[in-house]
């Protein structure tokens, strides 16, 4: 299957649900530096996504997905970080940790397709 959009992508996809959810919950902490540290990184991840496709090279593409995938790396960094601070429920902690994960395993499947 050819994909003609970057919002096809299904790792864009999940990672737009990921970072709406990343704004809800963190939307109104005080700790403003945390709060502006995931949701930019959350936001990376799906813009990255887009950039990447946009730029119509196979090469660009892999480098872009490679740095959304570091990215949703450094989300679940922080999740931990706010579960053991206490900042989010663990409920909250195991939904979002658990898309992270399937956003990364589906771009680094997505990377392997890739042939550079």
């Amino acid at each position: 299957m050819k994909i003609s959009r970057f919002e096809d992508i299904i790792a864009w996809q999940k990672s737009k649900i990921m970072t709406v959810k990343i704004y809800a919950l963190f939307g109104t902490s005080k700790d403003y530096g945390f709060r502006d540290q995931i949701q930019r990184a959350s936001i990376s991840i799906m813009n990255n996504i887009a950039e990447g496709f946009e730029r119509k090279s196979t090469k660009e593409f892999k480098h872009f997905l490679s740095v959304a995938k570091g990215s949703c790396g450094e989300v679940r960094s922080m999740l931990i970080l706010a579960q053991d601070l206490k900042i989010i429920s663990n409920n909250d902690f195991i939904e979002l940790h658990a898309i992270s994960e399937e956003i990364s395993q589906i771009l680094s499947g997505l990377m392997k397709s890739l042939r550079v």
